[in-house]
């Protein structure tokens, strides 16, 4: 039954200084009824009221607190609701390590374990060894702590390299699963850090995949790949979007009250249920070394109908006092080891071997295959990765072929079962033309994938066009990408020079498109035509690898396109932020038919702008210490590494991804990596942040 309703406090007509005590005792209410609820419906699947009715509480809440501010408490259900943008993610560090398991594989293996953990058990110290073991699934997801402060969820973080990670607590309070105050009455722990897994339900997963496909997205790899993107969200509306749930299983630091220690970990599993979380499913007491092989087989058996994805069992001896006597080698824990299960895998029928172009222009094999269930799902198709890959493994069409669910999640091709080559079975040929256009494709040196660089073509034209009027192309103003799909839906506009064709009066045939805005995106169009520059429209063709930075430097070196196609590659090398693959990317750009047919059409319509060294582009460029210069960031910044790009861009400065001799300032945060030592090495100059500031003001660009 539901707890009784405080009234809802009379309303008042003139401002008050502060809340009423009525009003006090009303969001109270609100905030332990709403948890309530979302408690039910999240963690224990059995609501008690409607979505409705469960809105007009929150909404209730919500305007309480908008009246009265201090009304939202730090454990506030309205805290839950993701709105709002971050700079980035802070790191921090963990006061005690977040460890991996060890892994064993066969019960000849866990023997081992359980021996190695006898030898390091310092009997005359302690007693017997009490072999009993906690023992659940192995979930594959995304490891996290979540700190509370007397009860309240005050911190979130990943695991990272578990001695520092991500600070993901606003994320984390949109995860209804989370309680952001703990169920109980008390009294909880000063200090409790709970540790778990972040993880995606199958049925959540493949439906968001369904979304994102719908959406014109990329589908995610894996349940698991899907929640640690989500987590690390810097758009909380995202997050809160996304089902993720965390089931917790362990813990970091605990402040127990004298009275209420936890010396068990079955009893800890059983007290964090208590306090509000999920918890691993399936979980059991095992008194022997054959109980844990029992429980560990039937995992393995019920592998496929587990909510979750799951990749193992865990074994931790249930005694807590023995887990910290035992403690931990460099790497995993003496107490706890993870049972490891092979990826799942079936046999059938490779039919044939298709090639799909992505929307970067990238070739995939794809192997068409017999319909085969492997670990619960029909796999029809499954990857081939790329050519190499296909000449490696030796797979033929007509083969019968291994099959397993990579990550229990993507279906890929192992390979060829031998013995069962049908005679006459010949190695795939990769194509050397597009499969959607017919145009030359080409492999970059060191690159695995062969591409499509044509703007034309079917499979990478919408996003072609939308980059070409985007704010990193021509930045043509109300021509955004629900026009464009429109566009080239309908077939009207098959390359980025169609849309200087356009009318407004044949615009007016296109839904909610009215005159005043069909002549607004005719002018908008015309207007660009006619003021853009060079580095511009460089840019706007989207050229690999070639972005804003190497665009303006190309401007800054060629008249106009006539000149950059003519360009060898060794010519294009001896220019700044221009290495072997930018040329060769450029020079295939040009090469292909289809694009220079692409750019006669443009020129013919009038958008070929000039440059040169020597033009009013060049002559505004900045000429403060940072101009020209090459300068790489690395490390951990206190302003977002977006920003600081930015910034050096602003002063004239060149943003390049890599150390080399060309390189001029390498910028410095904390915990810098192999880039440093590597710049050193080279004799490239390093500034910290400050000095960068200092380089900035210098050339009349604010840091802050």
């Amino acid at each position: 039954m539901a707890s009784q309703s405080p009234s809802t406090p009379r309303q008042h007509s003139l401002p008050l200084s502060g809340p009423s005590a009525a009003e006090r005792e009303r969001a109270r209410w609100l905030a332990a009824e709403l948890e309530r609820h979302n408690y039910l419906y999240h963690t224990l699947d059995a609501p008690e009221i409607s979505d409705d009715a469960y809105d007009a509480l929150f909404r209730e809440l919500t305007a309480l607190e908008g009246r009265w501010p201090e009304l939202r408490a730090p454990d506030s259900p309205t805290l839950r609701v993701g709105g709002g943008l971050l700079g980035g993610l802070d790191k921090k560090a963990h006061s005690r390590r977040m460890y991996g398991l060890d892994n064993v594989f066969s019960s000849a293996e866990w023997r081992e374990f359980v021996e190695r953990m006898r030898r390091a058990w310092d009997a005359d110290l302690n007693g017997p060894l009490p072999l009993a073991f906690w023992c659940d699934p192995k979930l594959d997801g995304l490891a996290l702590e979540i700190i509370y402060e007397n009860g309240v969820l005050c911190e979130a973080l990943t695991r990272g390299d578990g001695f520092t990670g991500e600070v993901v607590t606003a994320a984390v309070r949109t995860i209804r699963t989370v309680p952001l105050r703990l169920r109980g009455e008390g009294p909880f722990p000063a200090r409790l850090e709970v540790r778990g897994e972040v993880v995606m339900y199958k049925q959540d997963f493949a439906a968001l995949n369904d979304r994102q496909e719908a959406l014109g997205q990329k589908p995610f790899a894996n349940p698991r790949n899907a929640a640690a993107g989500t987590l690390r969200q810097l758009d909380l509306s995202v997050t809160e979007a996304r089902p993720l749930r965390f089931l917790a299983y362990s813990l970091g630091e605990a402040q127990w009250p004298p009275a209420t220690p936890c010396r068990l970990q079955s009893g800890l599993m059983a007290r964090l249920a208590d306090y509000g979380f999920l918890t691993p499913p399936q979980g059991r007491l095992c008194r022997s070394l054959e109980e844990v092989d029992d429980y560990v087989a039937w995992v393995r058996q019920e592998r496929p109908d587990f909510l979750m994805q799951i990749d193992g069992a865990v074994a931790k001896l249930d005694d807590l006092e023995a887990q910290a006597a035992l403690g931990y080698t460099a790497r995993a824990p003496r107490f706890a080891v993870a049972f490891k299960f092979p990826a799942m895998q079936a046999q059938t029928l490779l039919k044939t071997i298709e090639v799909q172009v992505g929307r970067t222009g990238a070739l995939t094999p794809v192997a068409v295959l017999e319909p085969v269930a492997v670990g619960g799902a029909l796999v029809s198709r499954a990857t081939l990765h790329n050519e190499d890959e296909i000449r490696a493994r030796d797979v033929r069409v007509g083969d019968t072929v291994m099959v397993q669910r990579a990550g229990d999640v993507i279906p890929e091709v192992v390979g060829p079962v031998l013995e069962k080559r049908p005679a006459g079975a010949v190695p795939f040929v990769f194509p050397r033309t597009c499969p959607a256009c017919g145009q030359p494709v080409y492999r970059e040196e060191g690159e695995a994938a062969w591409r499509c660089e044509n703007l034309t073509c079917p499979a990478i034209r919408l996003r072609a066009i939308t980059h070409f009027v985007s704010k990193a192309g021509l930045d043509v103003q109300g021509v955004g990408q629900k026009w464009i799909e429109q566009l080239v839906t309908s077939g009207r506009v098959q390359s980025p020079a169609d849309l200087f064709t356009l009318t407004a009066q044949e615009l007016l045939g296109f839904e909610r498109m009215g005159e005043v805005l069909a002549q607004k995106f005719v002018d908008a169009l015309d207007a660009a035509r006619h003021t853009a520059d060079l580095r511009r429209l460089i840019s706007a063709l989207g050229i690999r690898h070639v972005g804003e930075q190497t665009a303006r430097t190309l401007a800054g070196h060629f008249c106009d396109l006539d000149a950059l196609e003519n360009a060898s590659a060794a010519t294009l090398q001896a220019l700044p932020d221009v290495g072997p693959e930018v040329a060769s990317s450029i020079r295939n750009f040009f090469d292909s038919p289809a694009n220079r047919e692409t750019l006669a059409r443009l020129k013919a319509l009038g958008l070929w702008p000039q440059s040169g060294e020597g033009d009013a582009a060049a002559a505004a460029r900045p000429s403060g210490p940072l101009a020209d210069k090459r300068v790489l960031f690395t490390g951990s910044l206190d302003m977002p590494r977006d920003k600081a790009q930015k910034l050096a861009e602003a002063a004239g400065a060149i943003a390049v991804n890599s150390v080399s001799k060309k390189l001029d300032y390498l910028v410095v945060g904390d915990k810098p990596g192999s880039k440093l030592d590597k710049a050193r090495d080279l004799g490239v100059a390093v500034l910290d942040e400050a000095a960068f500031k200092d380089l900035l003001h210098q050339s009349g660009v604010a840091p802050e």
